[in-house]
């Protein structure tokens, strides 16, 4: 295991098969291969060590230095990139719908971001507390391309997977965080069906209760109280996100008025109740109709 600090990277590729790992193609400090999605994870992979590291003084994922092990060019036309445990795994897309996922780092750091809340708060995957999962991901997804980028949380667009979707699909990304339900509006894909509030909430059995449809709701509150405070979005709400999920205290069954709960006690430690943090936090709460006094699990 590499010191705590070490970034060390491998990249492997799986050939268009469903095997993995597949085969190494690029170890840490190899220069350029010259195919892009080998080259763009290993940037990804990069961005994403280095966000935790600098900002939040976290030594990868897990804290202890984590190896970062990618594999690209998995199946065929395979429209999906994950995080399966221990490794990071990447398809290169149908080619009508979407191109290859390598070309995002928010998506990459979102991917990764569920290793990080694996080893963190260990977050359900089901109904709220997987739709919080979900969210984790695209906050700090967000907060990693805004990094990479040197984005302010105003200039930031607050879209996840900006530029997978080929030209012919009617939609800016697979998300909108600041504007969820706004992402897309295609022939083939539908509307883009997140809730912005709690008005819209998705009762359903599918995707494990609504992970990926009802993380709407927290993003919106993470992009509104970030776009609030100004200036970059890790320095304050983002600290608040980071700090409530590595305290040890939270459920891992938390469901949204939980959540927001800790995220209210954190910003009150870390700033002051009368804090401008504190005050945006609970506004952009209030915004999505989640009141943290109706929290279910007061395990938090």
């Amino acid at each position: 295991m590499p010191g705590a600090g070490t970034l060390t990277r491998t990249i492997s590729d799986a050939e268009g098969k469903q095997e993995l790992p597949g085969k190494t193609v690029r170890s840490e400090g190899d220069p350029d291969t010259g195919d892009l999605a080998t080259d763009e994870s290993y940037v990804g992979l990069g961005d994403t060590f280095t966000f935790y590291k600098d900002v939040y003084d976290w030594s990868s994922l897990d804290n202890k230095g984590l190896p970062l092990d990618a594999t690209v060019h998995y199946g065929q036309d395979y429209d999906n990139a994950f995080w399966d445990g221990s490794r990071m795994v990447f398809g290169d897309g149908d080619g009508e719908v979407f191109t290859r996922f390598t070309v995002s780092v928010g998506v990459i750091a979102h991917e990764l971001t569920h290793g990080f809340t694996q080893f963190t708060s260990r977050l359900e995957y089901v109904g709220q507390s997987g739709a919080l999962n979900e969210s984790m991901s695209d906050v700090f997804g967000a907060m990693v391309e805004q990094y990479a980028k040197k984005q302010t949380a105003a200039e930031a667009s607050w879209l996840v997977g900006e530029g997978l979707f080929l030209p012919a699909v009617q939609g800016r990304a697979l998300r909108s965080m600041l504007e969820p339900g706004t992402a897309y509006d295609d022939d083939v894909l539908g509307k883009d069906p997140q809730p912005a509030d709690m008005a819209g909430y998705v009762e359903t059995t599918e995707d494990n209760g609504g992970v990926h449809i009802n993380s709407g709701i927290p993003n919106r509150v993470f992009a509104v109280a970030a776009q609030a405070l100004g200036g970059s979005s890790w320095e304050r709400a983002g600290r608040v996100w980071f700090d409530t999920l590595t305290s040890g205290t939270l459920s891992p069954t938390v469901d949204f008025a939980g959540f927001s709960s800790a995220t209210l006690a954190t910003a009150s430690s870390l700033f002051g109740t009368e804090s401008d943090v504190h005050r945006a936090i609970a506004s952009a709460w209030s915004t999505v109709g989640v009141d943290p006094m109706d929290a279910a699990d007061r395990k938090t």
